[in-house]
């Protein structure tokens, strides 16, 4: 009699728990990028996003992380490499124990020892939008919102309104 092998049993397939709901694009974005921003060295790529409130808004105007090189089997004392503005690389250079204390004050240990700054172009931060001011609700619509309790949804709709109220016509789509 021969034995035939079986392949083991593996058992049932599990799949994975489905939300169902709609997920916000903020939500999902940093998994997007996490392969690219390790591959240069970005163990967070927090660290790209947030270089404005890292360093300071006149620094961030011409200068960018490039990329965090970590000794062989280290995640600390590494190498940061900024890229800097022509002229700009120079006042750089006299900041950068400054760079490095707050860099490591972000990651919460001593992530960076050193720094070395590549002269290049810096691509240009998109301003933060200033929201317009409120617009006064219509009375006829602020009676209506009077009876609400909640104060969180009571602004909400109150923006609606004042939306609403301060529009003319039908809307224009572009």
């Amino acid at each position: 009699m021969s034995k035939r092998l079986r392949a083991p049993q593996t058992g049932p397939v599990v799949e994975p728990v489905r939300s169902n709901r709609s997920r916000q694009v903020s939500e999902l974005l940093p998994h997007v990028g996490g392969a690219a921003f390790r591959r240069f060295g970005f163990v967070q790529s927090s660290i790209v996003t947030r270089w404005p409130e890292i360093v300071g808004e006149r620094l961030a105007a011409a200068s960018a992380p490039e990329s965090i090189k970590f000794p062989m089997g280290k995640k600390q004392d590494g190498t940061l490499t900024l890229v800097a503005r022509g002229a700009h690389a120079v006042m750089i250079q006299h900041v950068i124990p400054e760079i490095v204390e707050r860099v490591n004050r972000f990651f919460g240990y001593a992530a960076v020892a050193k720094v070395t700054i590549r002269q290049g172009e810096v691509a240009a931060r998109p301003k933060p939008r200033v929201a317009a001011a409120p617009q006064p609700v219509p009375a006829e619509l602020g009676q209506s919102l009077k009876t609400i309790e909640d104060p969180e949804l009571k602004a909400v709709l109150e923006a609606l309104a004042a939306g609403i109220g301060a529009s003319s016509g039908l809307p224009i789509i572009k």
